[in-house]
Parts: C-alpha cells; sequence; structure tokens
C-alpha cells in the first residue's frame, strides 16, 4: 500500500461521512485504523489514540506523544496532520479542539467506553453513531489488490485443507487436530490464527464448536472451519469430512447442504439485494425437510477482519456491488448427532460471483 492509496481510503471515507450527515469518523486503534491509514499502535493501552477525518480535509491523528515517531512513520501518515498529548493533559480536550461541538461523528465499533465517554463528557452537545451502523459499505467494497490478498488467503487456506485430509482424525482429539490446522495456516503464510473449529460427531451440531478433549472416532462425520490473517486479510473456508465409509444419511445431508452453497454461490450477482443470497440457500434446505436446522445467517463480509458487512441475511437489503467479498456457508446441525456445514469467500463481480476457495465441496473420507 502507498501513501497516495490511503490518501484516496481517507478521502472516500469522508466523502461517505458527508453523505451519511455525519460531521466525519473518529477511528480509534483497530482495523479500521490500520485500513484508513496502515498506523497500527505499539500497544493498544488507555492512552487515547484517534484518528479524525472530516470531508473535504486532510486527516488528523492524536496520539500519546511517546508514539508519536511510530506514528510517523505510518505509510499513510504523509497525508496526515499528527499531533501528540503528554501525560497528564486531558486528551479528549485536546481531540475537542478539531471537533464541531454539535457535530454528530462515527466511531469505531470497537472504541472503548473509556474514550467515547470521554468525549460525551468534553462535547456533551456532540453525537455519536457505530461505524458499522452509520457507514456499513466503508470497508465492504474491495478494490482489486483487496481481492487479489483474500484471494491469497483464501488459497493459504486451501493448502492447509488439502494437508489436513492427509493427517490421521481416529483416535485423537479434536484438540490435536485443531492444532494442526493452525500450525499449517501458518507454515502456508498466515501471520495469524483467529478460529480452529473442529467439531467431531455430535460436537459437529454446534456450529461454533471449541475443539475440546473429544477422542474422534472412526464413523465420526467432523466439521472443519478455520481462517485467520494472511498478509493483512482474512481466510475462512468450512469443509465436512467423515471418518472412514459415511451412512446414506450423512451423505445425503452433506449433499443438501453442498446443493445449497452452489445455489446460493450461483445467485450472486449485481444488484442482487445481500438477503437474497440467504433466501436461496435457506430454500433448498427447507424444501429438503431440514429447515429448522439451519440456524445462522448464510454469510458475513470479510476484509481485513474475519467477520464484517455485508451480511448475508433476511432484512439485509444492501445490494451486492462488485468488489464485495462474503463468505457462503449454509449448514444442517442434528442436535446430538452430527452436523455439516460447506463454506467458501466468494467476491462478486461485474458478471457474478468468483470463488477464492476452490478445494472439493464433496464429502471426504479420512483416515
Amino acid at each position: 500500500m502507498t501513501r497516495d492509496a490511503y490518501e484516496q481510503r481517507m478521502a472516500r471515507a469522508g466523502q461517505a461521512a458527508a453523505a451519511a450527515g455525519l460531521a466525519g469518523v473518529i477511528v480509534t486503534p483497530g482495523p479500521d485504523l490500520v485500513w484508513l491509514c496502515g498506523y497500527q499502535p505499539p500497544a493498544v493501552t488507555e492512552r487515547l489514540t484517534a484518528l479524525l477525518i472530516e470531508p473535504g480535509r486532510a486527516g488528523q491523528l492524536l496520539v500519546p506523544v511517546l508514539e508519536r515517531p511510530d506514528a510517523e512513520r505510518a505509510v499513510g501518515a504523509g497525508a496526515l496532520e499528527v499531533a501528540g498529548w503528554s501525560d497528564g493533559a486531558d486528551p479528549y480536550a485536546e481531540l475537542a479542539k478539531w471537533l464541531a461541538p454539535q457535530g454528530r461523528y462515527g466511531v469505531s465499533d470497537g472504541m472503548w467506553a473509556l474514550h467515547l465517554l470521554g468525549l460525551q463528557r468534553t462535547l456533551p452537545g456532540g453525537g455519536y453513531a457505530a461505524l458499522t451502523e452509520a457507514l456499513p459499505m466503508l470497508r465492504a467494497v474491495k478494490d482489486a489488490y483487496e481481492v487479489e490478498r483474500l484471494a491469497a488467503a483464501g488459497a493459504a487456506a486451501d493448502a492447509t485443507y488439502q494437508d489436513i485430509l492427509g493427517v490421521r482424525f481416529a483416535g485423537r482429539r479434536e484438540r490435536d487436530v485443531a492444532a494442526d490446522l493452525a500450525r499449517l495456516l501458518t507454515e502456508h503464510g498466515h501471520s495469524q490464527v483467529d478460529f480452529t473449529v473442529v467439531g467431531s460427531g455430535p460436537n459437529g451440531a454446534n456450529p461454533h464448536h471449541e475443539a475440546g478433549e473429544r477422542v474422534i472416532e472412526d464413523g465420526d462425520m467432523v466439521v472443519l472451519d478455520f481462517g485467520g490473517l494472511k498478509d493483512g486479510y482474512g481466510s475462512d473456508t468450512t469443509r465436512t469430512v467423515h471418518v472412514g465409509e459415511p451412512s446414506a444419511e450423512e451423505r445425503t445431508v452433506h449433499e443438501i447442504v453442498r446443493e445449497a452453497q452452489q445455489a446460493a454461490f450461483e445467485a450472486v450477482r449485481p444488484g442482487v439485494a445481500c438477503q437474497e443470497i440467504d433466501r436461496v440457500a435457506r430454500r433448498v434446505i427447507k424444501a429438503a425437510g431440514y429447515g429448522e436446522y439451519f440456524i445462522h445467517r448464510t454469510g458475513h463480509g470479510i476484509g481485513v477482519t474475519t467477520h464484517e458487512p455485508p451480511y448475508m441475511v433476511e432484512g439485509e437489503h444492501l445490494p451486492l456491488v462488485p468488489g464485495m467479498c462474503f463468505s457462503i456457508e449454509p449448514g444442517i446441525y442434528l442436535p446430538g448427532r452430527f452436523g455439516v456445514r460447506i463454506e467458501d469467500i466468494v467476491a462478486c463481480t461485474e458478471t457474478g460471483g468468483r470463488r477464492l476457495n476452490v478445494t472439493g465441496r464433496e464429502l471426504a473420507v479420512v483416515r
């Protein structure tokens, strides 16, 4: 990323704020700060760090004075006014000097309550809205650079899946297979592993099961959901495997989920409402008689975090736009028995969907 690219992102954020009727956005440490200006503080502490972006103006970054040298070295800092505040000073009073007293600002979803309350105390006439609610499209539409970073992360996750198929499952604990997934993600270039779900047998009926002490047995269906960050962008994929030969019912349930995932993928095109992707997948599963066992949304956006807008869920009327990247992950979860989920990251293009995960979606048999 170059200074010019960060400057364009900040200008875009300012324009989006104006269109939403906001005076600007206030961004504290986290994914939004890194995405907008490339700065990640050396440590997240109670000391206030805040990026202010207002329409038509250069961004302003307020940091603890002891961290100012690090902030000024950030790639996008050349497009910013960087100011420091010293211990003993009131950082909210310093930030308030830049703000409109009666202005309404979008703020980072993860802003500490300490900081938001400090701003409200200093500027009681101001108003604040979470960025996800006020500017849901801010990071939702990726440029070509970002799509290719996501594709590279997806390819690394695919390589991890191909390798895990050769690992022994039967007789080992879920947590041991999860450790294999984490190791393989790192070996394939991930700098951060966010999750390694290994749900075997009845544990697979819990979509967010934490890999535990259960010993995987011959005859188990096993849900594998794993991902993290590679070069700053996320991966997230799910495949369901079977230890030994599956039963006819297990094959049938897996095939229903595969058909639902394929139908939802084929529905991707510009202008389609996000909720329609959810509806398409859900119709397939409901028609097969398993509608009550599909218990979560069909997908979520992905970028510099693994979960972000847009969401493929009923009630989300945002239209798909080329550059949006999101998961498609229908599932069926039979309590006390087993679960099945299949997940790919998909990019919306001018002509339809592009899968960023390309491993086979058939039911793989492992040993």
